[in-house]
């Protein structure tokens, strides 16, 4: 597999492919998300590849200083259990590690057991703490009441 940055043209594909692997939400807009993630210095997007070029991985990463962030990691379903996602977060940790990142946080929903799975396999644990959020905008659709 082939790991670099996302470029214009593969945008459409790497929600095509967020899509099918169920990480997006009415509230979270992809497009918007990838610009945003675009415009600025402390995040990438990197996207894994195969020969001629099929998209098969994607992660977004991220930091403020303080802590790292990985969002949206996806395999194509039919190239999951095959180490990809593992490379592909290995690239962006070293990426984040080039940024003097000290630490990574993800959030994981807690219906998505398979994911937690996944990142417990690579590494990561369970922390003692409580994700909590406020609306900024107005969202297109809530995911709770």
């Amino acid at each position: 597999m082939l790991i670099r940055p996302i470029v214009d043209s593969d945008v459409e594909s790497v929600i095509a492919l967020w899509t099918q692997c169920d990480l997006t939400r009415p509230w979270n807009d992809p497009v918007a998300d990838i610009r945003r993630a675009r415009q600025t210095a402390s995040a990438e997007i990197f996207i894994g590849t195969e020969e001629p070029g099929a998209l098969i991985a994607a992660v977004m990463c991220g930091h403020d200083g303080h802590r790292a962030w990985l969002y949206y990691l996806a395999v194509a379903p039919n190239r999951q259990r095959q180490g990809l996602g593992r490379a592909i977060v290995e690239h962006a940790e070293n990426w984040l590690r080039q940024q003097g990142a000290p630490k990574i946080e993800l959030m994981i929903r807690d219906t998505n057991r398979d994911m937690t799975q996944f990142y417990e396999s690579v590494g990561y644990r369970t922390e003692p703490v409580i994700t909590m959020s406020r609306w900024l905008t107005t969202p297109t659709a809530l995911p709770y009441d």
